[in-house]
């Protein structure tokens, strides 16, 4: 810096102020110290700045498993965004889904030169999420923590709800549920509004079947339901279960949809291929992981930020997998 300063005949601190982009410099003193940077090859030492600061550009983001769909969608848009606005990712993927691998991992985080925190819980560990100090700057995807920290998360319920009116509206008298893993907050919300909207319109409940949110478990699951005559319509909690659930009704002669009507839950790019193209509820992850990078922002800038859930909305997307029920 102070050879810059030698070079543009201007004082170390001026090579600061341009260095940060200080508006209280003359653009012809700002010319003349750019040019010298650039004849000098100089780059401002982003550690020193940052250990100066206390800022280090950088946002941590914890996850269970970059397996799901999901999880892949809404760290793409996180990465995206928080470079548009100047930041980095470090990533931390926690191999075991236990309040002890969560709290492990936060730690090792919290060890890392990161301004802040984006947690997306693929199950609720909401003892987890109590272990993280009070003052660090964190926004959580994809569960519950009450008004203890700021929540981005998809409408589970409504897009659930969505789907189950949509099968009762076509006739059907009432929809099987093939649900994702117990743990799972997001299935649990999905399972208890598909649940609450069969009961509020005085329809039976059937059973539900779980899956792990694969196709192989969806396929298991529909394996059963196709031998099930009085079953005309299925809401499977993610799109990939509902494949498997196209594939064994297939195998087993059920037609779709003109025996059973199939709707699913995300809207995967591939979900307009299947055969037929499905039904299902369409949620926007790139909306949650800009929200999630938005909040964590706004935190560290010290804007007004209330804790809470944000919820974004979904729509249904009507394709050629539902129908109206085969006439008795």
């Amino acid at each position: 810096m102070a050879d810059v300063a030698r070079l543009a005949g201007v004082s170390s601190q001026t090579v600061s102020r341009v260095s940060n982009g200080h508006p209280m410099v003359s653009e012809e003193t700002r010319r003349r110290v750019l040019s010298a940077m650039k004849e000098l090859n100089y780059r401002p030492n982003s550690a020193a700045r940052a250990l100066k600061s206390g800022k280090f550009r950088t946002l941590g983001v914890v996850l269970f498993t970059l397996a799901t769909t999901g999880n892949v969608r809404t760290l793409e848009a996180i990465s995206v965004s928080a470079a548009d606005a100047g930041y980095g990712i470090t990533l931390l993927p926690v191999s075991t889904p236990t309040s002890t691998g969560v709290r492990g991992a936060v730690t090792v985080l919290g060890e890392q030169v990161v301004d802040g925190m984006i947690v997306i819980m693929e199950v609720r560990l909401l003892d987890a999420a109590i272990s993280l100090p009070p003052h660090t700057h964190v926004v959580v995807a994809d569960s519950d923590a009450g008004d203890r920290y700021s929540v981005v998360d998809t409408d589970q319920s409504g897009g659930a709800r969505a789907a189950v009116r949509h099968l009762l509206d076509l006739g059907h008298r009432s929809v099987a549920h093939v649900a994702g893993p117990a743990e799972s907050f997001a299935a649990q919300r999905r399972a208890e509004a598909w649940r609450q909207t069969l009961v509020e319109a005085g329809r039976p409940v059937p059973p539900v079947l779980s899956g792990d949110w694969s196709a192989a478990s969806g396929y298991e699951a529909g394996l059963a339901l196709a031998a099930d005559p009085d079953c005309t319509a299925v809401f499977a909690a993610n799109d990939q279960m509902a494949l498997g659930v196209l594939r064994a009704l297939h195998e087993r002669g059920r037609r779709v949809p003109e025996d059973v009507s199939v709707v699913g839950f995300d809207d995967i790019a591939d979900s307009a291929s299947f055969f037929p193209p499905l039904t299902t509820v369409h949620q926007d992850f790139g909306e949650i992981g800009r929200l999630c990078v938005d909040g964590v922002l706004r935190q560290i800038r010290n804007e007004t930020a209330e804790r809470g859930t944000t919820l974004v909305p979904t729509r249904l997307v009507v394709r050629a997998s539902t129908g109206p029920p085969p006439p008795a």
